[in-house]
């Protein structure tokens, strides 16, 4: 059966995606290109250039942190802080200017994330009482979520959330066996040890079971008695084992979709109907048939 070519296919009217939506045209279209889309070299440069800025803003809320540098640059890292937090500021108004759904967009999760990572600076300059929580870090340590932004830039947070999607189940399943063991095993440490020996009630040994079976170890509560301690020993080669296991439930989800079982999505849009979502090796577009533009994005996941 032959393709289908563009010109034997009628191009229906542009609509907008699900979830916050694609412009119809204009300005707000080409501004979503750039910013939403990243398989175009404007994309990528626009992608590139905001992680090197939430980079560098993050380094100088660490930097800020330290009492001596604070005393000697407070003043250049408060300009380079204004800076940010115009940038990203502006950053944020254009994304909810080119949506179609802005209302939709700043109720998202990267939407609270865009917030977040400009708000203290501005609640600090129009509510002066606030900078007493500056002082002491509390609302200054909130400009930290900005690095959680580069999730939406990152091909691999989308492979890694995906993996973890597709084996939360499982992994579900390991935690509930794992909190048995513990529960479990708390209550015969608790019988065996006592209050006596620091095991006060049973909540305090599951807590003891849990630090022992993860391999920390606190040493805040540990048996004294010589079953108590074998209890002990087998817990900590059951948990040194055991630690392994969701290692190997989310990789084996990793080789599944390096392997080609799952697609990753990408931003590759329809020029006609404004799709999104072709896959990298795609040549036209699974909704209408138009040809579709060379992927730019390197190598196919």
């Amino acid at each position: 059966m032959p393709k289908t070519r563009a010109s034997d296919t009628p191009t229906p009217p542009p609509r907008t995606d699900a979830g916050w939506g694609r412009p119809l045209g204009g300005w707000r279209l080409r501004l979503y290109t750039v910013i939403f889309e990243a398989d175009t070299r404007a994309g990528r440069l626009f992608d590139l250039a905001l992680v090197w800025l939430i980079l560098a803003s993050v380094a100088v809320v660490m930097l800020d942190s330290f009492e001596h540098i604070h005393a000697q640059w407070g003043p250049v890292l408060g300009v380079l802080e204004w800076l940010f937090t115009v940038v990203f500021t502006l950053e944020y108004l254009a994304r909810l200017a080119c949506v179609h759904r802005p209302l939709r967009y700043a109720r998202s999760f990267f939407g609270v994330i865009d917030l977040l990572a400009v708000l203290p600076t501005w609640l600090a300059l129009f509510l002066p009482g606030l900078h007493a929580l500056i002082d002491v870090r509390l609302l200054r340590l909130l400009r930290l979520f900005r690095i959680l932004k580069l999730a939406e830039y990152v091909d691999e947070y989308a492979a890694l959330l995906s993996a973890l999607a597709a084996s939360r189940r499982k992994i579900m399943v390991f935690l509930s066996f794992v909190m048995l063991v513990v529960v479990v095993m708390g209550t015969i440490l608790y019988v065996v040890e006592g209050p006596a020996n620091g095991f006060a009630n049973i909540p305090v040994s599951v807590y003891w079971a849990i630090s022992t079976m993860t391999t920390v170890g606190f040493g805040d509560i540990t048996p004294k008695t010589g079953l108590g301690r074998f209890i002990a020993s087998v817990m900590m080669l059951v948990g040194w084992g055991t630690l392994a296991v969701p290692t190997g439930i989310v990789g084996a989800e990793f080789t599944a979709l390096r392997m080609g079982h799952r697609r990753l999505p990408t931003t590759r849009t329809c020029p006609a109907c404004l799709s999104e979502g072709h896959a990298p090796q795609a040549r036209y577009c699974s909704d209408c048939g138009a040809p579709l533009p060379p992927y730019a994005r390197g190598s196919a996941p």
